[in-house]
């Protein structure tokens, strides 16, 4: 049976895992292709099977929920518990059985145990047993779905589909050097998909950087522009340069140098810029704009946590132009990165600002500093090494630039 295909009955009951996490289980691609991190794991082995304190359930936390289609990892969360990012340990990952916990599909449905003051959820019913030890019989009818196109994912992904795909943050070194467009067919402007382009990956009289098409270097590129510099709101040191994202390109032939007979009669060297074909346009490119390597897929699928350790920082961008102020589904950019840390699926505590007020009741007026409240989650979904993106899950009041996070 191909790894990637799941049947519509199983040979043998699992006791808190599914059939996709038990194919998972035995090596597949997929195990591969979404993994875990360090932390998570290690999360998943202080608590596989422990399970969460009855406390943290939420009020009206159902006995069982059957997984539709539309769900996403951070609702089901929200369902059982009053601290979605508790997930991980409500699940009680099983080692042995699920390599993966991020997996589930429609149609699954989770059962809630509670025993001994603790909770854990599983897709075996409480009293059912794990494992009988037998074989059920199975019909020779067999029904395959793909499991890329029905998983969970951890949170609305329409929401961050254009940064996991296209938003990118790089150094000023890394941008200033990067390979331009340096020129067009008959002097055109403007350049979109299907047209051809030239450009160099060298600078200078001296030429520094790598000629586009030398050995070892990519063939496929994104086309950026206007690399906006990200500061910390507080220090003003320049975190990284966030650059416009306007299409892709692939590498047909590579620059070069050639000699030719001159004016004079005497040899020169003339410079053979690499030409591209724009595959990809979401906005139209020109010369000057700049060229980097497409980088490697970046797999979506990760489980809401809060981070092992103290965690806080500020708030650097709210992604949108003139958008001054973020609200529930909106990105926003934080000053903490890899590292200090920060790992894809980490929650914070977003808080409001620390007000100054002056108590009326003393005739002195002296001023109060009352402390910051939380004002709503978000989670992080792709990190730099001093920034990261992160997606609003709640908020009470819009974030801007500036606000203070925490862990959850």
């Amino acid at each position: 049976m191909p790894l990637n295909r799941r049947p519509s009955v199983l040979l043998r009951p699992l006791a808190g895992a599914t059939a996709a996490l038990a194919l998972l289980a035995t090596g597949s691609t997929w195990a591969q292709n979404f993994p875990i991190t360090p932390g998570q794991r290690t999360t998943a082995e202080q608590v596989a099977q422990a399970g969460v304190p009855l406390s943290e359930l939420a009020p009206n936390a159902p006995d069982s929920y059957t997984i539709k289609r539309g769900d996403t990892l951070w609702a089901i969360s929200s369902l059982f518990l009053k601290s979605p990012w508790r997930w991980p340990e409500l699940w009680g990952m099983n080692l042995q059985a699920i390599r993966n916990p991020h997996l589930i599909y429609p149609g699954q449905t989770l059962y809630l145990h509670k025993s001994d003051g603790r909770a854990t959820l599983s897709t075996v019913p409480p009293g059912a047993a794990a494992d009988s030890g037998g074989t059920i019989k199975v019909s020779p009818r067999t029904r395959y779905d793909s499991l890329s196109d029905t998983a969970i994912p951890p949170v609305n992904l329409q929401a961050i589909e254009a940064f996991l795909t296209e938003a990118l943050i790089v150094d000023e070194a890394t941008f200033s050097q990067a390979p331009r467009i340096v020129a067009a067919p008959e002097n055109r402007v403007l350049l979109t998909k299907g047209d051809r382009a030239y450009a160099r990956g060298q600078y200078g009289s001296s030429p520094s950087g790598t000629a586009l098409g030398s050995a070892g270097q990519p063939n496929d590129f994104r086309v950026f522009r206007n690399a906006v510099p990200l500061k910390d709101p507080t220090t003003g040191e320049v975190l990284g340069y966030e650059a416009q994202y306007l299409g892709k390109a692939t590498l047909q032939r590579g620059e070069s140098l050639v000699s030719s007979p001159g004016a004079d009669g005497k040899s020169q060297t003339e410079i053979v810029p690499a030409t591209l074909d724009i595959v990809a346009a979401k906005e139209e490119m020109r010369v000057g704009d700049r060229l980097l390597p497409e980088p490697p897929r970046d797999f979506s699928y990760y489980v809401p946590s809060a981070p092992a350790s103290a965690l806080s920082g500020q708030i650097v961008s709210v992604y949108g132009n003139g958008v001054t102020y973020a609200g529930q589904n909106q990105v926003i950019t934080i000053n903490r990165g890899t590292v200090h840390g920060v790992q894809r699926g980490h929650v914070l505590a977003l808080m409001r600002d620390a007000n100054l007020v002056a108590d009326k009741t003393d005739e002195a007026r002296p001023m109060l500093r009352l402390p910051g409240e939380r004002n709503g989650l978000v989670m992080v979904f792709r990190t730099f090494d001093k920034l990261s993106y992160a997606l609003v899950l709640q908020v009470a009041d819009g974030a801007k630039v500036g606000d203070r996070f925490t862990n959850p």
